[in-house]
Parts: C-alpha cells; structure tokens; sequence
C-alpha cells in the first residue's frame, strides 16, 4: 500500500523543487496593481487613534496594527470579508505575503479582535481621513452628495424576532394577575394597576423572612407537599422574572416595533432579497451612505425602516467627520419631509430631492384628479378658497403633526360651506360630507422649490447621476462583491464592516478611474438621443 501519501505533512511525498530566483515577492506583483496603490495611500495615513486603541501595557502586538488594517482593508477589496478567510489569503496569496513585508502571518481571532475592538474606535476617522487625501488628489470637490440606503440582512435567526404589539399585550396580562395575586395575598381592597418590579422584590423579601423565622423547608419534587408560603414565594418570584424580562425588551425597543433576541440592534425589515416571495419580514439595518464623484465618502447605520428620518442624522455625522457641508444634497423620494426640508434650508445646503408625487404627476390620472383642485382660487382678505361652481371652502382649523423626532408640521384644513346639488359633486368629491382640503403651506412652498431644482438642467444631470453612482455602489457592493448580509453583530461593529467595505471599495474605484484615465470627472455627460 502506498502509505506514504496519508501523511500529514504533504512535503514528504512530493518531488523535490529547486529554490528558483528570483525570491522577491515584489518582483511578482505588476506594476499596476491595486495592492501597490493601496499600500502608498494607507502609508502616508494617521494611525494615532488605532494605536489608541492598544493599551499601553502588556505585551506588543505580534503583527503592527498598520500591518494588519492594510491585509483587511485588501482583503474587503478583493471580497473576502471572513477572518478564516484571511488567514488563508495571507498564507497563500502572494499580494498579502507582499504586504506583510515578512511579519507572522497572524491567525482568524486576531483578525477578528482587531476588527472587532480595535477598528470600531477609529475606522470612521481613517475612512474620512481617506476621502480627504482623495479631495487633496482632485477627485472630490465637497460639492454635490448623493445619498441614498439599502437594508442588509443582520447576522441573527429570522425567528428571533420580539413584537412590541406582543410585549405590550402579554406584559398587560401579567400586570391584572399580579395586580389580583397581591390583592388576595395582602388582604388590600385596591392596588394601582401597575406595580414595579422593585415593590414585588420587597414583597419577596418580606415573605422569605417570615418563612425564615417559621422555619420553613422548601421542597421539590413529586410526591412532595408545598406550603402554602412557599407557593407563594415561588409563584411571586415567576411574576419578578416575567416583569424583568418585558422591562427589558421595553428598553431595547428604543422607539422602534421590533428587535432581534441575537442582534438587539437589528430591526425587522422588508428586504428586496425575498426568495419565497412571501413578505417575510428579516433582522437588517439600513445602511445610509453619501457618494461623491463615484467615491463613497459617508457611512451611517441605522435601525429605521424608512430613509426619511435617517437624512438628519447622517448629515449631521458627515458634518462632525470633515468639519464643513456639502454644497447640494441630491436624493431620491424617499427623503422628502418638511423636516429634512427646513434642516437642509437651515445649512445653506441646496436639495435635490424628487418629490414623492413626481412620477404620479406626469399621468394623465393625477391630471384628472387635480383638475378641481388647482381651478381653485385663493382668496387672501379671509383665508379661504373658491371653488371652480364658486362655492367658498373656509378654514376649519389647523391640524399638526409630530414627527419621532419631535418636529411638528402644521397645515389648514378647509371646508366647503356646502356641496348639496353642485353640479361637480361625483367628480370633485365623492364622499358624504361637505369637500375638504388640507394644505401645508410651507411643506408645498418648500416641494415647489425642490421641483424646480430638479428639473433645471443642472437638476436633470444631478438626477441622473444619482441613479448611475450612489445607485451603481449598491449593486456593485451587493452583486459583484456579494456583501449581502454582516458577519458581525451590534451597531458599532457592522458599522467598522461596512466602513471597511467602503474603504475596499474607494481603493478599487480610485484604481479603476486611474488605469481608464478618468480622472477629475465627477459626474457623467448626459446623452441626448437624436
């Protein structure tokens, strides 16, 4: 039997192999290669924060932390994203041998720590201070920020999920047994509805002292006769650890419907990624991103399903990043509010964003149904509107809304004196009441501005630009690089991964640009069918 061949070390059955020069890895790799860019630019960078983020005592690291954030950042470049992943490429691939400039080859867990614990603190400062030496290179001018969102499925079990509708049911049925339980037991005629879990600890310790000085055995086990204190200790006791439990799902609500049991920061979402095509909701983030000149420049994650309350927060953390805003802000509809209106007013920063009714407008159906509506004639002396019959609608009242965040928008409500025997009724309304129109006023003065910017030429080429880069990044990072769902859990660390996926991505696109000869071209030339 050849035997010989079982043997783990696989040297000693092969042939023998001449050491041929030359050895250098250098040598080997083209000159054009994204390594050696990536190298130059991750050279000249700041790492005070990252060594930051070693103590100052005990041992070094065995590989140098820039070391170790060149082989990751490569590494996310070129799709490989798993620490054991990594490992492998630093032992096989000759672009990580190269970068490695002959230091250990470090393994998957101290792959993983250092992205865990140690770029967490600083990856954001080193992707801005990236997108700096790019506008220091001419590629980025701080000028128009294109910005849009994408959900990315969470590393935790799809059925993981915790309802606040379930909670707030099940906690109300505890609190009417407790509620019932503590008035038979303490003789009370009326106890509030709700008591807290600190008062039934006490309750708990004033039972278990007097089943003390009774000297009461507790006992488990079948065949074993329960005293009736000892029922009652055990069955409080089930109630505090039922309380504890929905006050803690209460805080990791933070606002929102729902959180995942593994992933506490995760919140179910809708992805487009529905193989069963049945809706199933999945634990994800939606993940916020800003795009300039084809370069992913800002990073947010957030736990909101929709992308109208994560505008404010993401730019007012691109603000705190580079100390300065951009000059046009250009989204899709799906970021248009009053609030993100006046924000980007308040900052002198122009908004592009698609009114939601766009598309609709342009149908012959919104034509038609707007065809009362824009005949009426606005009468300023007292407020109030007529009608294409000549029928006067008054203001009603003033109705206002408060947004999460606590912003309020306010619009007038007005109403037809009467629609009996008006010769429209069936077309201009078909409810049973007099007709009423609501009207926010600095929501539409702010909307008709957004319309303009938009559909100028400059608008039209902004718009279209959105769509080919901040767009283009999502199916580039999803489809080509694969990145469909994290690897880490918590905010803070899918944040560093997704840092670290744009970082890669920034390297890739500067290379491209460099060998197309693309350089210095922030927005692309709209072609104009003949």
């Amino acid at each position: 039997m050849k035997t010989n061949k079982l043997q783990k070390e696989y040297t000693k059955n092969g042939r023998i192999i001449q050491l041929c020069l030359p050895i250098e890895t250098d040598i080997q790799i083209p000159v054009d290669e994204s390594v050696r860019l990536l190298d130059q630019i991750l050279e000249e960078m700041d790492y005070t924060k990252l060594y930051l983020a070693y103590s100052s005592q005990g041992r070094n690291p065995v590989v140098s932390p820039k070391t170790l954030f060149k082989i990751i950042t490569y590494a996310y470049s070129q799709k490989i994203y798993s620490s054991r992943e990594i490992e492998r490429a630093c032992r096989l691939n000759l672009a990580f041998r190269w970068l490695l400039q002959n230091e250990p080859i470090p393994d998957h867990n101290t792959i993983n720590r250092f992205r865990k614990d140690r770029l967490s603190q600083c990856m954001e400062d080193l992707l801005t201070q990236q997108v700096e030496e790019l506008s220091e290179l001419g590629e980025i001018d701080f000028e128009n920020l294109f910005v849009d969102g994408t959900k990315i499925e969470a590393n935790a079990n799809k059925y993981s999920f915790v309802w606040r509708k379930a909670v707030d049911k099940f906690e109300a049925r505890l609190r009417e047994k407790v509620k019932e339980f503590l008035e038979e037991k303490l003789e009370k005629a009326e106890l509030p509805d709700f008591i807290p879990t600190e008062e039934l600890r006490l309750i708990k310790a004033t039972w278990e002292q007097e089943a003390t000085r009774q000297g009461l055995v507790f006992v488990k086990g079948i065949g074993k006769r329960k005293e009736p204190l000892q029922k009652d200790i055990e069955q409080i006791d089930e109630y505090i650890k039922r309380q504890e439990k929905y006050d803690l799902y209460q805080k990791e609500f933070r606002g929102r419907n729902s959180f995942s049991k593994i992933d506490s920061d995760a919140t179910f979402m809708r992805m487009k990624e529905d193989y069963m095509k049945n809706g199933q909701l999945k634990p994800g983030y939606n993940v916020q991103i800003g795009v300039e000149s084809e370069y992913i420049v800002g990073v947010d994650i957030s736990s909101e399903r929709s992308d109208m309350g994560t505008l404010i927060p993401f730019m007012n953390r691109m603000e705190k990043n580079y100390g300065k805003t951009f000059e046009n802000l250009i989204a899709d509809a799906g970021y248009e509010s009053e609030e993100n209106y006046q924000y980007l007013e308040t900052k002198k920063i122009t908004s592009y964003i698609k009114p939601s009714n766009y598309e609709y407008s342009k149908t012959k159906q919104f034509q038609r149904a707007m065809e009362f509506r824009l005949s009426m004639m606005y009468q300023d002396e007292d407020d109030s509107y007529i009608c294409k019959n000549g029928r006067k609608l008054k203001l009603r009242n003033t109705k206002t809304r408060t947004s999460k965040s606590g912003f309020q928008s306010k619009s007038k409500v007005y109403e037809c004196e009467s629609c009996q025997d008006c010769p429209h009724l069936g077309k201009c309304y078909k409810g049973k009441y007099n007709k009423t129109i609501q009207v926010a006023e600095q929501f539409d003065e702010y909307r008709a501005k957004s319309l303009e910017n938009i559909t100028s030429e400059k608008g039209t080429q902004l718009r279209v630009n959105r769509s080919i880069q901040v767009e283009g990044v999502f199916g580039v990072t999803k489809q080509d690089y694969g990145f469909r769902r994290f690897l880490t859990r918590g905010e803070v660390n899918v944040r560093t991964e997704y840092l670290l996926l744009a970082f890669g991505f920034n390297i890739n696109k500067l290379h491209h640009r460099i060998q197309s000869e693309r350089i210095g071209e922030p927005l692309f030339a709209i072609e104009i069918a003949s």
